[in-house]
């Protein structure tokens, strides 16, 4: 089975800084890959890289068997930023129908496709209020309703549940799921290590380079220890230790 993305030894350098040395990663259809790491680890740095938003100063991404950057492919993945992109002046319902002509819904479909997003989001009554009447937390949840707009087969989702209430977080949860057994890829970065467990594979990101890699349970077996947080710290003071004895 080909990945869906694949990324090889990815190095970034911003001045005399290295933020990504040699990482690498794959996501086949039908699976949730997370990033995991803390603020400052290269997760939305490499997630750049991959939608082409950034170049690379070594290594090389595919994504759906084209190599990156390009544009054309950027249209088939839907992409959740770290930080909110939407127009103010418009409503919740304007920005989804904008964004979602921009990536070729339109009609019917269209409609369909924003009352669906607007109900996974929990954003159905408030769809008539303008962006600037929004809160942080809606903000968020719309970004995600516009990653989902087009149906695409790949999601690309950076911090996606940062401000969001833990029942509302469950609700996405399952619909990644249920996007997850439709055959469609979801990767998504997080800080949150209870979010880990639910992924079937991660990277842990340190410092701009891979501590380890694997599905939770298999990490938490491999470090002998109960949760992916002790996995992350165990896999951290290894890696400090096997820098200092250098």
């Amino acid at each position: 089975m080909e990945p869906v993305i694949h990324a090889a030894t990815i190095q970034k350098i911003y001045g005399n800084r290295t933020v990504l040395d040699g990482v690498s990663l794959d996501l086949f259809p039908g699976e949730i890959v997370g990033l995991i790491g803390p603020s400052g680890a290269g997760k939305t740095t490499l997630v750049k890289i991959i939608m082409g938003m950034e170049a690379a100063k070594a290594g090389q991404v595919m994504v759906l068997g084209t190599l990156m950057p390009n544009r054309a492919i950027m249209t088939k993945i839907g992409y959740m930023a770290q930080s909110d992109a939407l127009y103010d002046n418009l409503s919740a319902k304007e920005n989804l129908r904008f964004f979602g002509q921009l990536m070729g819904v339109t009609g019917s479909k269209l409609d369909a496709a924003i009352a669906h997003v607007a109900q996974v989001v929990n954003l159905t009554d408030d769809l008539g209020k303008r962006i600037n009447n929004y809160s942080g937390g809606m903000k968020r949840r719309l970004s995600l309703a516009i990653a989902m707009i087009q149906d695409p087969d790949v999601l690309i989702l950076d911090e996606p549940t940062v401000g969001i209430d833990p029942e509302l977080r469950q609700q996405i949860w399952a619909e990644l799921n249920s996007l997850k057994d439709q055959g469609k890829s979801v990767l998504i970065t997080t800080h949150v290590m209870d979010e880990a467990e639910r992924c079937d594979r991660l990277a842990l990101i340190r410092e701009g380079v891979t501590l380890a890699a694997g599905s939770p349970k298999a990490l938490e077996t491999q470090y002998e220890v109960d949760t992916v947080e002790q996995v992350f710290l165990k896999a951290g003071r290894l890696q400090d230790a096997h820098t200092s004895n250098r």
